[in-house]
Parts: structure tokens; sequence; C-alpha cells
């Protein structure tokens, strides 16, 4: 009943030879991977209106140079990444460019600051689109949770069913949100040209206004600078591009950087032309739609697409979180199972540890989210610091071809980018704090994970001088994983209690497997290695059937057969749960058959 229920949901396997076909357009990708920073056009400008809304509308003229000073950020920070998809062309963003140019922990840094960014990229994502549904059906206020956890779930299940089913999905909705909002610009300035809005709706530019401080248009302009979140999702995900995948990455990164500018902009103009106020029960863009068509067909086209990419922004997240823990746990800080692909080539772990955790912090905050906001932009603009700090290390470092150029928009992007963090922690202490707590936290979590695998991989270390004696016995099967001391002693076991060891490995393509053979024939010929290719990535199955084989063999000698399953035993249980998951569910399966001895050899660690 369950695989049923996950193949309704999720659809059938594909085999890894499919992974090309799973390769994501540019189009596709702009639309998945663009929703997050095309999204906060909806409030970017509100934002700035907002900290000036506390001086007057007189302070509202202040909102355009405020908007050009964030363009000029957004243009430092497309050449930037720009650069970085080019330099680093697997993938990784900020977390790569870090760890390799500054050191391991400003990596982590990096990588810890954008894993929880991704996680409330989701939370505020589906909150705010929630808000916008219940703002038009009040009475389904007092389900706002309800509705955001089955949001959140029914986007987790359309990522599971892979890439580019979920982007081809996901198009519509964006493409239709920048289409509302250019007709909507187009109207509007057509309108101002033609002379339908008079000039007295707004305060003329460089009109001197008592009362306003550097310090709160510096607030203003880290407020509006929320609108350059999900700016470094493409770089992160460039694997997921089809070839020739960086340069993919880098033209979809500067077609979404010329639309954000372009929407962004053109909100901002409107508002300031209009005279548009920030109200409690309205949003800028509702207001400049209801100002520009009246509350017509095009009003509800703009806010219905409007809401669905405040929903869909979430999407960004799901496409850059797996990506960015793969690499993590690449290099150990994250656990393995993060480098598994599911079923449908997505990286499954990850997508759903997402999803579990964006819906827990929806609970916790009852779907009222607002106030992570400034949170959530500070945890992007570390990374934004980090990663123009790492590009200047590496110019300054290589000295390639026509490097000042490139050094100097790092330097100008990571000026900028430090300069708004340090107004984000000045003027917004009291509401983002918490990440002096959390951050060091992750990074130590990040670190005893790696200290942990550092100390498993010393003692499975194989010495190849160790060969045991062997006893007679009857047929054993030793499912393996690799190389190690556990399946050394496995092996040691296996041959002590049989006369016919088969060892058996699982490879997920011909290559894999053929760079077993060739390890196992110089380390362990006088065991038989048996290789079973899984082109659906399936442990379970090939082995099943196997062990299904050899039964039927031995069942007509009178001989018995024994699956013995290595695992070793760490000293803390959650150090379990990071290495044997599929051992004990190979076991559990494995305990139908009712003529096959399943047993586990286990090898403690030391420490």
């Amino acid at each position: 009943m369950f695989s049923s229920l996950k193949r309704f949901l999720i659809g059938r396997p594909l085999k890894s030879t499919e992974l090309g076909e799973q390769k994501l357009s540019k189009l596709k990708a702009l639309a998945v991977l663009s929703s997050d920073a095309l999204s906060s056009v909806a409030y970017g400008t509100e934002q700035i209106l907002l900290v000036l809304a506390s001086i007057g509308v007189i302070a509202f003229w202040y909102s355009i140079p405020i908007a050009i000073g964030v363009l000029i950020l957004l243009v430092a920070l497309i050449l930037s990444y720009r650069q970085i998809i080019y330099s680093y062309p697997h993938g990784g963003g900020a977390y790569v460019v870090s760890k390799t140019n500054l050191g391991v922990n400003p990596g982590l840094i990096a990588g810890g600051s954008l894993l929880v960014d991704y996680i409330l990229t989701v939370a505020v994502s589906v909150s705010a689109g929630t808000d916008a549904i219940t703002s038009a059906f009040p009475t389904l206020h007092k389900y706002t949770v309800g509705i955001a956890i089955a949001l959140v779930v029914f986007i987790t299940i359309l990522n599971l069913r892979g890439v580019t089913e979920s982007a081809s999905v996901l198009a519509y909705p964006v493409y239709l949100f920048v289409l509302a909002l250019v007709i909507l610009i187009g109207v509007g300035i057509f309108n101002i040209i033609n002379g339908q809005v008079p000039s007295t709706l707004h305060t003329p530019i460089g009109t001197a206004v008592p009362g306003i401080t550097l310090f709160l248009l510096l607030r203003a302009f880290a407020s509006g600078c929320s609108a350059l979140t999900g700016v470094e999702a493409i770089s992160n995900a460039i694997p997921n591009f089809k070839e020739p995948a960086a340069k993919n990455a880098a033209k979809t990164l500067v077609m979404m950087g010329f639309i954000l500018a372009i929407l962004f902009a053109g909100v901002t103009f409107l508002a300031y032309w209009y005279g548009i106020a920030p109200k409690a029960e309205e949003t800028v863009v509702s207001q400049l739609a209801s100002e520009v068509f009246g509350r017509g067909f095009m009003y509800y086209f703009i806010q219905g697409t409007t809401a669905l990419i405040l929903v869909l922004a979430a999407n960004t997240g799901f496409s850059a979180f797996p990506l960015l823990a793969y690499n993590l746990a690449s290099d150990k800080y994250m656990p393995r199972m993060y480098l598994m692909r599911g079923d449908r080539l997505g990286y499954s772990n990850g997508i759903i540890t997402l999803g579990l955790a964006s819906i827990l912090l929806i609970i916790a905050f009852k779907g009222q989210t607002e106030q992570l906001i400034p949170l959530y932009a500070v945890g992007v603009f570390i990374p934004f610091t980090l990663s123009q700090t790492g590009m200047i290390v590496k110019w300054v470092r290589e000295k390639p071809a026509g490097w000042i150029p490139k050094l100097l928009t790092n330097l100008l992007g990571a000026i900028i980018t430090l300069t708004v963090l340090c107004i984000f922690f000045i003027t917004k202490f009291t509401q983002v704090w918490s990440v002096l707590v959390f951050l060091p936290i992750i990074v130590f979590i990040f670190h005893q994970i790696h200290k942990h695998y550092d100390a498993v991989a010393e003692q499975l270390r194989v010495n190849p001088n160790e060969i045991p004696d062997k006893i007679e016995g009857n047929v054993v099967i030793v499912p393996i994983a690799g190389i190690t001391k556990v399946v050394e002693h496995s092996l040691n076991y296996a041959q002590s209690i049989g006369d016919y060891v088969v060892a058996v490995y699982v490879a997920f393509d011909r290559e894999s497997a053929l760079r077993m053979e060739e390890k196992w024939e110089k380390w362990r010929p006088d065991v038989r290695l048996v290789t079973l290719i899984s082109s659906y990535r399936d442990l379970i199955a090939p082995i099943s059937k196997l062990v299904d084989t050899i039964e039927g063999k031995a069942e007509e000698s009178n001989h018995t057969v024994t699956v013995l399953i290595p695992q070793f035993i760490p000293k803390k249980g959650w150090h379990n749960f990071l290495h044997n998951q599929s051992s004990i569910l190979l076991r559990m399966y494995l305990l139908y058959k009712k003529n096959v001895i399943v047993s586990t050899v286990p090898y403690r660690l030391q420490k």
C-alpha cells in the first residue's frame, strides 16, 4: 500500500541514465530558481516606504535614490555571482567560494547561513502567500497554519517528483506574475506621460525633509535590500542546468537580474509618482493596481499572480537547499544520506528535510513569520559578504588575465554587502541577534559530524597484509558498500563459518561497478565479488533477488544460506543513525525470507 501511494504521489522511478533528461533549460531554470528573488518585488518597495513613513509623506521622495542604491548593489551581485558560476561550475556558491579561499569556518558559516535561510524562505514565502489567500477569503483566517502546512506538503511532493516536472508546473505562475507587473508598470508610466496622473500626488525630489537622519536613510536602504534575497540561488544549483551548465546558469542569472531590476525600479517609481503610502490592510502593489486599473479584472489578475508567486517563491529553497546539503555532505559536514538521489533523481532527503523544518517553523510561529524577515535578509547578506571577500582573495592569489576589473567588481560588492550587514545589526539588532547564537551552534554541529566521519574513516582503513585462515562452512552472502575495516571484519567471520563466501556490491552505474571490481581484485581475490547494477538506485531489491537465486541453488544441495550484514556500532546513538540506515532496512526486509539466516556482524568503534 505504501509503495502504491508513493508511486501515485511521486511517479515511477527514473533510471540513473535518465539524469540528463532531468536537467533544466534556461527558461525553466529562470522560473524555478528566480521565484524567490522576483517575489521580493511584492514587498521590497513597501519595506523602504515603511521606514520613511516614520518621518512623513514628505520623505517618500528618498525612495528613488534608495532604490538606485539597491539597483547598484544588485548589479554588483549579479556580476560577482556570474564570476562565481564560471570559477566554480560544480555549484555550492558562497559555501564553496568561502571554504576554498577563506578557510573552513568561513565556508561553514556561509553554508549554515544559507541552509537556515532556505528554511526561512519556505516558511516566510508560504506564510505570505497564505496571508494573501486568507485576506481574499477572511473566513479561512482561522485555518492559516493548516493551509500553510498543506502548501508546503504540496510543494515538497512536487519537488520529489523531479526538477523538470516541478519546473513545468511552476513556470506558468512565475511568468504570469512578470507579465502582470510589466503591464502594470507600462500602463502606469503611459498614464503619467499622458498627464492623467497629477504631479501634486508626490513630493518633488530634493524637497527638504525636517528630521531626516543618515541613520534612518541607511535603515530604509537595508530594508529595501530585502528585494535581493534569492539572488545567490542560481550559483548553488548549477548542476541542475543542461550542458553547458555554467554558461546556461550565467545567462539565467543575468536574465533574472534584468527582470528584477525592471520590476523593482518600476514599482518604486510608480509608488512615488502616485503618492502611495504603506497601509496595514493593503499592500503597495495592491494600491498601485487599484489606482492604475481600478477594481476590475486586471486588479484581481495582479493580486492573484502576486499571491501565487509569494507561495511559489518557496520553490527556490527546494531547488537550492538539497544541492547545498549535497556539497556539505560531500565534505563530510552533513550526514551522507544527503548524497543519495531518490526515485526521481532528485536529492530526496534534502527536499524532505527542508519541508519538515519549514513546517515546524510555521507551527512554532503559528503562520505569522513576518518577524523573521530581517533574520531572513541577514542570512543572505552574511554569505553575500563572505563570497565577495572570497573572490577578492582568489583574484589576488591567482592573478589571472584581466583580474583587476574582476577584483574591483568583487571589492565594490564586498564593501556594499558588508555595509548593509552592519546596518542590519545596528538598526535591527533586537530582531537579528539570534543569528549570533544559532550560527556558532550550527558550525559546531558541522565540525562534530566531520570529526566523527574522520574518526570512522581512520578506524575502517584496511590493512592489506591481514589475510585470515579459511575454515569450512556454508554459503554466506556479505552485502558491502565499499572496502573498509568493517567489510574486512565481516569477510573474516564469513570465511570462518562458510565454504562459499560471496560479497555483493550494488552500483548505480557501470563505471562504479568496474572501479569496485578492479579494487577488489587487488584487495581480496580469494573472495568472489558479485556486482549488481541498480539503475533506479535501489539497494534492497537487487540484493533480495540475488539471495533468492543463491537460496534456490543451495536448497538443491541441502546447504544453508546466511546473509551477514556488516554493521559498525559507534559510541553514540546519533552516530549510528548517520551510518546504518541501509543495513537496518535490508535486515528487516530479509527477515521475511523463510530459508535464509539473517545476521549482522557488529564492529564496535573504539571511540
